[in-house]
This record gives structure tokens, C-alpha cells and sequence, in this order.
């Protein structure tokens, strides 16, 4: 009981002041000994470990570091990548659609031509003409292109058909 009493006795604050010098003294005294192994070359254990740490972190932050720029370099290249792609996707678009273009123009010509000669044609030739000829105004409505030779050539074909219509075929 005297014990207790005596505990309960001290001076609060010197303890916790003691307690400080003690603990900053032991962490002094740690630096020392860990500074003075190293300088000897045997550093003890628990120095070689935090110093192995240091050197696992530095290098894992240089790998981080050369992971991040290569990913950066393979984003640009995706993206270069990406914009060619469209690029060419777009002329080839184009290309085909300018080649649709043609070959119904011809194909719309040609019977016109053919009718223009005199050579017969029979009633699914014209019908098959007149449907290009629709498919031929929805592409190029939808593409904005102008239309030109096209629709003289179907005046023949429609005139010719109308004729055809009234007398047989």
C-alpha cells in the first residue's frame, strides 16, 4: 500500500519529462550505433534491413516510373494508330462508294444506250434499270453529290418504258 501511495505521490509532468529524455536518448543512442556499424562495414541487422527496404523502394519507383512512360509511348502510338486507321477507313468509304457511284451510272447508261441503238429490252431490264436508278438518287442525296448525265439517260429509259407499256413487250 505504501507503494501506491508513493506512485501517487510523484510529480507528473517530471515523469512524463523523464520518460521523453529517456526515449529520446535510446532513439540517440540507436542512430549512433546503427551510423558507427555502417561506417565499419557491418552494419547491424536491423540497419541492413531498413537499408534494404530503402533501396526495394527506390527501385520500385524507378520501375513505376519506367512502366508509366512506356505505357504513355504505347497510349500515343495507340492513338496515332487509331487516327490512321480512320483515316484510311474513310477513304476507302469513299472509295467504294465512288465506285457504287460509277458502276450505276454505266450500268443506268448503258440501257439507255441500249435503247437509244434500238436493241429490245425486256420488262425485268427495266425494271432492275428504274431500281438502280433509286438506289443511285439515295446514295447520292445521302453522299450530297450532284446527279449530271444520270437523268437524261432515265428520261430515255422512262419514255422507253411508258412506250413499252402501252404497246407490249
Amino acid at each position: 500500500m505504501d507503494a501506491i501511495a508513493n506512485v501517487l505521490e510523484l510529480d507528473l509532468s517530471s515523469l512524463i519529462f523523464s520518460l521523453f529524455i529517456l526515449m529520446s536518448g535510446t532513439i540517440s543512442l540507436a542512430a549512433m550505433i546503427g551510423k558507427f556499424s555502417e561506417m565499419i562495414g557491418k552494419p547491424v541487422s536491423w540497419i541492413a534491413k531498413r537499408n534494404e527496404d530503402h533501396e526495394i523502394t527506390l527501385q520500385n519507383a524507378r520501375a513505376i516510373k519506367e512502366l508509366s512512360a512506356k505505357h504513355e509511348e504505347a497510349v500515343r502510338q495507340s492513338i496515332r494508330h487509331d487516327e490512321m486507321i480512320k483515316r484510311e477507313l474513310k477513304q476507302l468509304t469513299e472509295m467504294l462508294i465512288k465506285k457504287e457511284i460509277n458502276d450505276m451510272r454505266w450500268e443506268i447508261i448503258g440501257v439507255a444506250d441500249n435503247i437509244s441503238n434500238g436493241i429490245n429490252i425486256s420488262k425485268e431490264c427495266y425494271i432492275h434499270c428504274i431500281h438502280t436508278y433509286e438506289d443511285y438518287e439515295e446514295i447520292i442525296e445521302r453522299e450530297n453529290i450532284s446527279n449530271g448525265e444520270v437523268e437524261i439517260s432515265m428520261q430515255i429509259v422512262n419514255d422507253s418504258y411508258r412506250e413499252k407499256l402501252k404497246s407490249g413487250f
